[in-house]
Order: C-alpha cells, then sequence, then structure tokens
C-alpha cells in the first residue's frame, strides 16, 4: 500500500528520495504502473503538491540542480502541466460551473434509471469483470492514488467500454483521489472524453495495459472494444474564450488580520508577506465540498492533517473550522479583532464557489476577505490559454523569471 503522511516533513523526504531519479530514469519509466505500493518510477509527490505542503517551485529547483533543464525535462514539464490545467480553468471558469450543474443532472438521472444506477455501482465497487479496472477501484479506494497512465485508462473504460457517464467517473476520482484537485481532475476527464482537445479521444488498448503493467493485466482487446472512435461530447455554447484570471483584494500591511488556511496551500512560512498583522490563525476543511456524494474518511482527515500541520509551522495555535457555516468564521475574526481575513490564493473550485457566497457576509460584519497569489501561479497562467504547448515553450523563460536554479 503506498502510504502518504500529510505533513512538510514527509513531503520534504518524498522530494529528497526521488530526486536522483527525476532525470533521464523518470522519461523512461514514468508510464509504468507497477502496481499498489511499488509506484517507484513516479515521485508520488502529487497529494503534497496539491496542498502545497511542497511548493511546484521546490520540486523544479531540485530537478534542475540535480539534472539540468535538458536532464529532467519530462519530469519538469510534467509539474508544469498541474499549473497549466489550473490556470486553463481559472481563465475558463464557466467550464467548472458547466461540470458541476452537469453532475447535478447525471445524479438525478441516476435517481430514476435502475439500469445506469446499477451499472455505476458496480464499475464503483470494482465488479466490472474487467480484472484491471476492478484493481484499479480497490487501489483507488485503499490508498488514494493511482498512476497517472492508469488514471487515463480508467477514465477512457469507464466512458468508451462501460458507457457511463463521465461527470459521474470524474467525481468518483474527485472523491477519492488524495491529490483531487478540481482542474487537474475534470480537465484529464474532459481530454480522454475528447472535450479538452476537441474530437481527440483517448481510448485504451489491451497492448498498451499489458506492456505498461509489465503484464500483470493482459485484457482481451475484446474487453475494452467501444465499436465508437469518437463520441459527440459537444457542449450547448461551444468552448468559452480565455479571460484574464481574476482580480483579487491585497491585504492592507499593518490592519489586524486573520489568517484562514485551507488546503489549496499549507505553505503560509514562504507566502505571508512583511507587514501583516495575525491576530488569529484558523484551519477550513473543505473535503466535503468536492461532491454531494459521501467523501472518504481517508480524503478529509488527510487535509485536516495538513492543515494541522501549516498552523504548527508559524507557530499558531489554529482554531478548526469547517464549510457547514460561514457564521463561525464572523465570530472567530470578530473575537479576535481582525479587520481582514487573509488567505492564500483560492482558484476555482468547490471552495471558490463557497467563499464567493459567503463573501456579502463578511462583509456585512465589516470583514473584507483578502486573498494572495504566488508568482508561480501567475507566471504560467498568463500561458494557459489553450493547449499546453504555449506552456512548454516557456517553460525556459518562466524559470529564468521567476530565478529558479
Amino acid at each position: 500500500m503506498t502510504i502518504f503522511s500529510p505533513t512538510r516533513e514527509s513531503a520534504l523526504q518524498h522530494l529528497d528520495d526521488f530526486t536522483p531519479q527525476m532525470g533521464r530514469a523518470y522519461a523512461a519509466q514514468r508510464n509504468h504502473d507497477r502496481g499498489s505500493g511499488k509506484h517507484t518510477s513516479v515521485s508520488c509527490l502529487s497529494p503534497y503538491i496539491r496542498r502545497r505542503l511542497i511548493s511546484e517551485q521546490e520540486v523544479v529547483t531540485a530537478a534542475l540542480r540535480n539534472h539540468g533543464l535538458d536532464g529532467a525535462e519530462k519530469f519538469i514539464q510534467e509539474v508544469f502541466w498541474r499549473g497549466y490545467f489550473k490556470g486553463w480553468l481559472e481563465r475558463r471558469p464557466a467550464i467548472w460551473t458547466s461540470y458541476r450543474q452537469g453532475l447535478t443532472a447525471d445524479l438525478e438521472d441516476l435517481k430514476k434509471d435502475s439500469g445506469l444506477r446499477q451499472a455505476v455501482a458496480r464499475a464503483e465497487a470494482g465488479q466490472t469483470g474487467i480484472d484491471c479496472f476492478d484493481a484499479w477501484v480497490n487501489e483507488l479506494i485503499d490508498t488514494g492514488y493511482l498512476h497517472n497512465h492508469v488514471r487515463m485508462w480508467f477514465a477512457s473504460i469507464w466512458i468508451f467500454t462501460l458507457k457511463l457517464p463521465w461527470r459521474i467517473g470524474a467525481d468518483f476520482f474527485y472523491r477519492h483521489l488524495l491529490d483531487g484537485d478540481p482542474a487537474s481532475n475534470t480537465l484529464s476527464w474532459r481530454w480522454v472524453a475528447g472535450l479538452h482537445t476537441r474530437g481527440k479521444t483517448y481510448e485504451a488498448q489491451a497492448w498498451n495495459i499489458a506492456k505498461f503493467t509489465g503484464g500483470r493485466f493482459a485484457p482481451e482487446s475484446s474487453e475494452l472494444e467501444t465499436g465508437v472512435k469518437s463520441l459527440d461530447w459537444s457542449e450547448p455554447n461551444g468552448l468559452p474564450s480565455a479571460q484574464p484570471p481574476r482580480d483579487f483584494v491585497a491585504p492592507e500591511p499593518g490592519k489586524p488580520t486573520a489568517l484562514l488556511l485551507t488546503e489549496d496551500d499549507c505553505l503560509p512560512e514562504t507566502l505571508i508577506p512583511d507587514g501583516i498583522e495575525l491576530v488569529a490563525t484558523a484551519t477550513l476543511t473543505s473535503s466535503d465540498l468536492r461532491s454531494p456524494r459521501p467523501v472518504p474518511d481517508l480524503i478529509r482527515s488527510f487535509e485536516a492533517a495538513a492543515l494541522d500541520d501549516a498552523a504548527q509551522r508559524i507557530g499558531q495555535a489554529a482554531t478548526r473550522l469547517n464549510t457547514a457555516s460561514p457564521d463561525p468564521i464572523i465570530e472567530w475574526a470578530a473575537e479576535a479583532g481582525a479587520k481582514q481575513i487573509l488567505t492564500p490564493y483560492v482558484p476555482t473550485g468547490p471552495l471558490k464557489d463557497w467563499l464567493d457566497a459567503a463573501r456579502p457576509k463578511l462583509e456585512n460584519h465589516g470583514l473584507t476577505l483578502t486573498e494572495i497569489r504566488r508568482p508561480w501561479d501567475d507566471a504560467i497562467w498568463r500561458y494557459a490559454t489553450a493547449g499546453f504547448f504555449k506552456v512548454k515553450k516557456e517553460i525556459p523563460n518562466i524559470i529564468n523569471r521567476l530565478e529558479i536554479a
């Protein structure tokens, strides 16, 4: 079993252990899925990077110092992919809204259609009769992790072989993945379905699964045969054009500030600028916002522990809050005498939706919600207007601009 400890110390140890393999070894072996608990060809850093228990910049720095830009090219590109997806969704928030609305509709259909409901239940229980798929379901539920290549195969089988609604599959992943991220998860499923790059679907092939699982699984081609090479997944209004990343209110120096930590950034010691007067700190757990369906304890406990670790590292006795209601946030900040609430930037996703809804109530009580966005995000998001190639081409310039070495 792959075990993740939700602390920065564990993240740094994972980084140190994998750094020697970030070069040619990663480029040659990264597509190989060796099975649960044996993911030695990939870093397994994603649950930490997702919450910024360790930053993307730290990871890229380690790769550059040990292998150089050319030697660690493939690994560095994978780190940039996460930033690209975040930026792409940030600049097209309507896609997130469409996903959430579509998921609501799909779940309503699930209630009405007993056949579909049973098919989804079999898939989510790992009882489809497709050995590889069923094993991956169990690994995901048990560990909260799947190899990236497996995620592609899984999504393809869900959509094209089992012919199940893609949003319900994306929701299944989002509920169970320790590194579940609204951008990476939603857009990866859209990519497999042929929505992200229009008309270009990804279909799992039996030979590919056999090769990259080292023969652990050898499905017959007939098991995965779809009979369909492309599907009409066109959306009613087409793909919205990219817009600039949203504006946000920056904190005012010298103003009594309540720090609200969320799982979007658990590295406050490298983010909070000088001159910010912290009068209180709280952690806000939000895993239950991921889905209308139950989110496993594995995910919720990892998030809570990561937030506790972040608060402890800056020497703060943090109040634990959740998203059941904004009222406790108001009471906490008011009792501390805060005039502004500061949170690391919250990108497009369920927590941003929740904070947007809570913002007017905060303001009615004299509390301004302020944010800080990292230079890493700004540097990548400016290029996340189309496909990844535009970001990929700028990687050397971004590295130089951020003075990563």
